[in-house]
Order: C-alpha cells, then sequence, then structure tokens
C-alpha cells in the first residue's frame, strides 16, 4: 500500500460564511469547489494549495456526523485525507492487517472521488481518510 500525498485536510466548522469571507478576502483564494455531500450531511467548500485542498465541512443539519463532533470537540481539524492509487486494495489490505475501518466499502465524497474512512482508534487518534486519485 502507498500513500501518494495529501489530498486535503478536513476542517469542521459551524458555517461556510466566515470561512469563505476570510479564505477570499484576506488570502485572495478562488473557490476549488462548493458543494453538498447529502449523504455525509455535510456543505463543503474547498481551496486548492500547490495541490492540496483545504477543506471546510459545516454541518447540513443537527444530526450530521459534523454537527455532532463540533458539539464534542469544538472546530477544528476533523480529519486528514490521503491519495492512495486504488481505494479497494488498499481496503483489503488494511482490513487483512486488522486495522478498524468506517468503510469496508468505498463510498463517493466532496468533488465526486471514491472515499473510505479509516477509524481513529487505529490511526493512533487521527480520523484517516482515503480517496482514490482520479
Amino acid at each position: 500500500m502507498k500513500l501518494n500525498k495529501i489530498d486535503h485536510i478536513g476542517i469542521a466548522v459551524p458555517s461556510l460564511d466566515e470561512v469563505k469571507s476570510i479564505y477570499e478576502t484576506v488570502f485572495k483564494l478562488e473557490r476549488h469547489f462548493e458543494e453538498a455531500v447529502e449523504e455525509q450531511g455535510v456543505d463543503t467548500v474547498g481551496y486548492e494549495l500547490d495541490g492540496t485542498n483545504i477543506e471546510f465541512l459545516a454541518p447540513l443539519n443537527e444530526n450530521s456526523p459534523i454537527a455532532k463532533f463540533i458539539a464534542k470537540k469544538g472546530t477544528g481539524i476533523h480529519h486528514i485525507a490521503y491519495q492512495v492509487d486504488n481505494l479497494e486494495e488498499t481496503l483489503a489490505e488494511l482490513k487483512e492487517k486488522n486495522v478498524r475501518l468506517v468503510d469496508e466499502v468505498p463510498r463517493i465524497g466532496a468533488e465526486g472521488k471514491r472515499i473510505a474512512f479509516i477509524h481513529p482508534k487505529s490511526m493512533g487518534g487521527v480520523l484517516i481518510e482515503l480517496s482514490e486519485k482520479k
């Protein structure tokens, strides 16, 4: 299994409005993408910096995993995403090594990327997302 690069850093925020204002006004960045990912209950906006996205996640409703994260831990880094070449092979290898997975089967995330999460209990307390290279 090979991690190619950091795909993005996911940051949980209560609303995207302030984030967009800061990143677009203060830092003069253009939005790389903005979309709601209904399946995950999040509204997202991303800014690309030299091939890596800073992805902000706001809850679409109070039952969203991001809403629960913010209520428990506050605003801040939610996960780190690494890009891999073949998500199914990577998940199979991780499962073979007894790594606890949140997703045993890939699902669709922001930008239409195929993703899967590794449980933080298997990663030193950090939620890891794997993202398949397009």
